[in-house]
């Protein structure tokens, strides 16, 4: 089994940082559920402002509120302000790659979602793989972005 990226929060703005709760990451349900993320699933979180990183576990706000909370120890990570990467990940049998689509959401400084992307894998005649990020919706309308060969 390999682990591989399911869902990812690309560059979204930290909104707060709370040393007094007991842990975890806030994050608005509107953009979990967009990418794929669930409450109480484990995420790393890469601050692209320190280089720290960091495991914790995901638990939702206020819907609507474009909010993204380091609590406990994770608040020590990160200043309000920071963007960093929240990806969750999951493990999957190597010939599973080409099944999956891992959503990608990007994000303003206000945290609205600026772009939908889409990873994708596939396996050519050779056996050589390909990778390709799409641009796209929640209705799987996609569009080729770029190509990695």
């Amino acid at each position: 089994m390999r682990k591989v990226v399911a869902a990812k929060l690309h560059g979204i703005t930290v909104t707060d940082a709370d040393l007094n709760y007991h842990g975890s990451i806030t994050l608005d349900p509107d953009h979990c559920n967009e990418a794929g993320i669930f409450p109480l699933e484990f995420v790393d979180i890469w601050n692209k402002s320190s280089g720290a990183r960091i495991s914790t576990y995901v638990i939702y706000g206020e819907r609507g509120s474009r909010c993204c909370v380091l609590n406990g120890a994770a608040a020590r990570t990160c200043q309000v302000g920071d963007e960093v990467i929240v990806c969750s990940s999951i493990y999957i049998e190597d010939h599973q790659i080409v099944q999956i689509e891992p959503r990608v959401l990007t994000f303003d400084r206000d945290n609205s979602v600026s772009n939908r992307l889409f990873y994708s894998c596939g396996i050519k005649d050779d056996g050589t793989m390909t990778f390709v990020v799409r641009e796209g919706s929640l209705d799987n309308a996609l569009t080729p972005r770029r190509a990695n060969r």
